[in-house]
């Protein structure tokens, strides 16, 4: 499965799927699902996850400057604050997308 189309619009990314589907994410849904090491810590081979200092979200963390395609298989959203460094697999996206 992969997008065809992203588009920001409003407070929300639409996407266009390859089979035809459409999802509808919320940017403030989509930052904070962010699976970087910095936001979701990293696992160590035993399971034990290390985190860094928690960084505070502003407004401008959740407004999208532009999304980018990572080779065949990812995105890498490019936040008003700076933070770029989230790789969302489409899959992971997909899963995203209809997450409660």
């Amino acid at each position: 499965m992969r997008p065809v189309d992203m588009q920001p619009i409003g407070e929300e990314l639409a996407i266009r799927w390859d089979d035809g589907g459409e999802s509808f994410i919320r940017l403030e849904k989509l930052r904070h699902a962010c699976p970087c090491a910095g936001c979701k810590g990293e696992m160590d081979i035993a399971g034990n996850v290390y985190r860094g200092p928690e960084i505070p979200l502003t407004a401008r963390s959740f407004q999208l400057v532009r999304i980018e395609r990572v080779g065949g298989y990812a995105v890498q959203p490019v936040w008003a604050d700076g933070h770029a460094t989230g790789l969302y697999s489409f899959d992971y996206l997909r899963r995203v997308a209809v997450a409660p």
